[in-house]
């Protein structure tokens, strides 16, 4: 399960590994945070080059799994479970450190808790939002989206389609017939790299990505479609309905339903307006 945790408000891309039971961090992204460099990814190149010749276990206990990179798409990267990257932690000079560490505690008890209790994980998420300055009607809505989607990926994997990169390929599917825009496009546009596309996305977007997976899955269901070629199709039909939608609504208002707008921080914000 590839989830994006937030450590003082910067992204940590993790996987849930059911069946080990624990969680693996991206090295990238934390070496990033942690040495605040502007090339994380050659700082943990030199980093690990140091850890093998210095004979360390560190580098050998890295996995390489893959992650949603800034393109949507998903690419091998080095992960490290929790005791792993604390041992990389303790490598790196860093003020950073000490909240780092208590920050992965958190995020393992709290995923206890979920195990125990799944609707915490719907009340973190709407906490997190919060204090990020979302609305009550933005975080509603984004919760709704959230379960249409969720129901759209549990069909796809009774259906037989595989996870990762065919989920990845069906989505842009959807979401370019409905907006016209690949999902990197639409990204591009909202000025995003690593960030979540539908956390930056503004009312009128979320309700029509929604109409486009609730229309996909409803019409692969009476289709009975099974696997990727003929789930495509069914995606494709599925955001047409939304594009339809979209159009008699922009005709009426004039305005736009897909635009640059964006949650982030006024000094981040680069993105680029139109289409």
């Amino acid at each position: 399960m590839n989830n994006i945790k937030l450590f003082e408000e910067k992204n940590v891309r993790t996987l849930w590994d059911a069946m080990q039971e624990k969680w693996y961090f991206s090295v990238i992204d934390v070496v990033g945070i942690l040495s605040e460099s502007s090339d994380a990814r050659n700082y943990w190149k030199v980093l690990k080059s140091r850890l093998k010749k210095e004979g360390s276990e560190v580098v050998t206990k890295c996995n390489q799994l893959k992650m949603p990179s800034a393109d949507g798409k998903n690419y091998l990267t080095d992960v490290a479970d929790t005791e792993t990257l604390l041992r990389i932690v303790q490598t790196i000079p860093s003020p950073k450190a000490e909240p780092f560490k208590q920050w992965l505690a958190k995020v393992g008890y709290e995923r206890m808790q979920e195990m125990a209790d799944p609707a915490q994980s719907l009340d973190r998420a709407r906490e997190n939002w919060q204090k990020l300055g979302r609305s009550e009607k933005w975080i509603q809505q984004r919760m709704t989206g959230q379960e249409t989607r969720n129901k759209l990926t549990d069909y796809w994997k009774e259906a037989g389609v595989k996870e990762q990169d065919e989920f990845a390929m069906l989505t842009n599917i959807i979401h370019e017939e409905w907006t016209g825009l690949t999902v990197k496009k639409h990204k591009d546009i909202k000025g995003l790299k690593s960030q979540n596309l539908r956390d930056h996305m503004n009312e009128a977007e979320l309700i029509f990505t929604a109409l486009a997976e609730l229309s996909t899955r409803q019409i692969a269901e009476s289709e009975q479609a099974k696997g990727l070629p003929e789930n495509a199709r069914a995606s494709k039909k599925g955001g047409a309905v939304a594009k339809n939608a979209r159009l008699e609504l922009e005709a009426k208002t004039g305005k736009s339903v897909v635009t640059g707008e964006n949650f982030l921080p006024p000094a981040n914000d680069k993105r680029r307006i139109g289409r």
